[in-house]
C-alpha cells in the first residue's frame, strides 16, 4: 500500500503539469519573439532576429495612427484646435483609455497626446472617427500610408492596435514607421519623451516611462501590449551624434522586455559609425484611393512646380517711396549685422539683391530726394560701437499665434540673420507680421519665423517652396 501511494506521490506532480498545460489560455502562451536594430541616419540594419515574421503589432499601431493625424494637420485637413465630438463607438473602448464620454468635445491636440503618451484606446478612436468619419475608413487610409512608406507587410484594421484578425505587422516594418515618425514630423516627436502629459481631462503618465527614466539618451517611442502580442516596443535614443532605434515583438514582461530593448540599443551604439552621412527618407508619394476613378491622380505634394506670380490687386501695389524706405531699411541693417560679425565687410547692394530675390520686380527708379542709399548713408555716417549695437527685428504681438517656420540651419548667427531678412523681403505678403528668431543650437544657428497662425506658416512654407526655398514648419502640441 505505501509503495502505491509513493508512486502515485511522484507521478501526480507530472499529470498536474500536463493537465496545466493542456488547459492553459492561448494568451498566456509565449508570445513569437522578434528584433531588428537599424541607425536611425542612415537606415542601415545592425542586426535583425525574425525582423519580417508577421506578428501582432498591439498598441505600436498607434504610431500609424499618429502619423496620419500629423499628416492631416500638416494638410489643413484638421487643426489641433478642432473640437472633436466622440462617439458612442470611441467612448465604448476597452483599456488603456482616457475615460471619454460619449457625446463629450475634446481638442485634437488632447487626443494625440493621449494616444501618444497614455495609448489611449477611446483617443485613437476618436482622431481616426474625426479625420474620415470612420474607423474603417481610416484603416484604409492607414495601409496607404503603410504602402507609401515601404511598409510592405503590414496591414491595420484599426487605429488602436486591440487584436484583430489581419491586424499584423512586422519588427522591420514598425522600425521604418519609428524612423519615418522622428524624419517626417520632428516638430511633434518631442511628446514621445515626456513622462506625463495634460490630456485635457487629466494628466497622464507615459506607459514608456520606466525606459526613459532608465536609460540614457532614450527619448521614445511607443509601446504595446495584448495577450496575442506580449509585451512590444519601439525605442529610440541619441547619444552625441548617434541615434539608434531598436524593437521588440513578443516580449513576456514590461521589465524583460525593457531590459533586452536596452541590450539590442547598446549593441546598436557599438555597432554604429561615430560619424555617417544622415540620409532622410523621402517624402511618400501615396497610390490612389481605393474606388478612386480610373486615370484619376490623387495630389498629395503641397509644393508646386511652377508658382506664376499673382496679379496685383487694384491700387494694392506700393508706392516708390515706400519701397525706397523697405529697401534702406534693410541695407542698414544688413549694414549694421556686417558690422557686428567683421567691420570690414562690405555693405549688401540690396537694389541687386531684390532684382536677383524677385526677377519680376526691378528697381523703381527713386525721387529726387531719395537719391542717396541705404548703403551710401551708412558709410558716411559714423561707425557705430559694435558692442553698443542692437538689432532689433520686429515686436511680436502674437496673441495666441503659436505656429512658426524654420529656414535653415546655419553655421553663424550673422548668416541666419542675413538669410532671415531676405526671406522676408521674398514673401513679404505673408511674413511680414512674423517675428524673426535665431535660435543657437548644437549644430548651428536656426533661422525661424514666429509668431503665425497654423494657417500663415503652411502658407508660407508653400510658397516658399515652391520657390525653391528650404522651409519646415515649427507648430506646437
Amino acid at each position: 500500500m505505501a509503495t502505491v501511494s509513493g508512486q502515485c506521490a511522484r507521478v501526480f506532480p507530472f499529470l498536474f503539469l500536463i493537465l496545466m498545460l493542456a488547459f492553459a489560455p492561448l494568451g498566456a502562451q509565449a508570445a513569437p519573439y522578434a528584433a531588428m536594430v537599424i541607425d536611425a541616419r542612415s537606415g542601415e540594419v545592425l542586426h535583425s532576429r525574425n525582423a519580417d515574421t508577421r506578428l501582432h503589432p498591439a498598441s505600436l499601431t498607434k504610431m500609424m495612427t499618429l502619423y496620419v493625424a500629423f499628416e492631416a494637420v500638416e494638410r489643413g485637413q484638421i487643426s489641433l484646435d478642432t473640437k472633436v465630438k466622440i462617439s458612442k463607438k470611441a467612448a465604448a473602448e476597452p483599456p488603456s483609455k482616457l475615460g471619454l464620454r460619449a457625446g463629450q468635445k475634446i481638442a485634437l491636440r488632447y487626443l494625440i497626446r493621449a494616444a501618444a503618451v497614455k495609448s489611449a484606446n477611446d483617443a485613437a478612436t476618436a482622431i481616426a472617427e474625426a479625420i474620415e468619419g470612420s474607423e474603417a475608413g481610416f484603416a484604409r487610409r492607414m495601409n496607404r500610408t503603410a504602402k507609401a512608406l515601404g511598409m510592405n507587410r503590414t496591414t491595420f484594421k484599426n487605429a488602436h492596435g486591440l487584436t484583430e484578425s489581419g491586424h499584423l505587422s512586422t519588427a522591420r516594418d514598425m522600425t521604418t514607421m519609428g524612423r519615418r515618425l522622428f524624419y517626417d514630423y520632428p516638430e511633434y516627436y518631442n511628446l514621445f519623451s515626456r513622462k506625463s502629459t495634460d490630456a485635457g481631462l487629466k494628466q497622464v503618465n507615459n506607459t514608456n516611462r520606466r525606459l526613459l527614466g532608465a536609460y540614457r539618451g532614450a527619448d521614445g517611442i511607443k509601446t504595446g501590449y495584448t495577450r496575442a502580442a506580449g509585451f512590444n516596443l519601439v525605442a529610440s535614443a541619441e547619444r552625441g551624434q548617434e541615434r539608434i532605434i531598436a524593437t521588440v515583438f513578443g516580449g513576456r514582461s514590461t521589465a524583460t522586455r525593457n531590459a533586452r530593448v536596452a541590450e539590442l540599443l547598446d549593441m546598436g551604439f557599438r555597432r554604429a559609425p561615430s560619424r555617417v552621412a544622415v540620409r532622410k527618407p523621402a517624402k511618400p508619394v501615396y497610390p490612389p484611393a481605393e474606388g478612386a476613378p480610373a486615370g484619376k491622380t490623387v495630389r498629395t505634394v503641397l509644393a508646386v512646380a511652377k508658382s506664376p506670380r499673382p496679379t496685383a490687386r487694384p491700387g494694392a501695389e506700393p508706392d516708390a517711396a515706400v519701397l525706397v524706405a523697405l529697401q534702406e531699411n534693410i541695407s542698414q541693417t544688413l549694414a549694421l549685422v556686417d558690422l557686428e560679425e567683421d567691420a570690414k565687410a562690405p555693405i549688401v547692394d540690396l537694389n541687386q539683391q531684390v532684382a536677383t530675390l524677385i526677377p519680376d520686380r526691378a528697381p523703381r527708379p527713386r525721387p529726387a530726394e531719395a537719391v542717396m542709399t541705404g548703403a551710401a548713408k551708412a558709410a558716411t555716417a559714423p561707425a557705430p560701437d559694435p558692442d553698443a549695437v542692437e538689432v532689433v527685428t520686429r515686436l511680436s504681438t502674437s496673441g495666441g499665434r503659436h505656429f512658426g517656420i524654420n529656414v535653415g540651419r546655419f553655421g553663424s548667427r550673422h548668416q541666419a540673420e542675413r538669410v532671415l531678412l531676405q526671406t522676408a523681403l521674398l514673401e513679404l505678403g505673408t511674413l511680414d507680421e512674423a517675428l524673426r528668431k535665431v535660435v543657437k543650437r548644437s549644430g548651428g544657428f536656426d533661422a525661424n519665423f514666429v509668431g503665425l497662425s497654423a494657417d500663415e506658416a503652411e502658407l508660407a512654407c508653400r510658397r516658399l517652396t515652391a520657390r525653391n526655398v528650404e522651409c519646415a514648419p515649427i507648430g506646437p502640441t
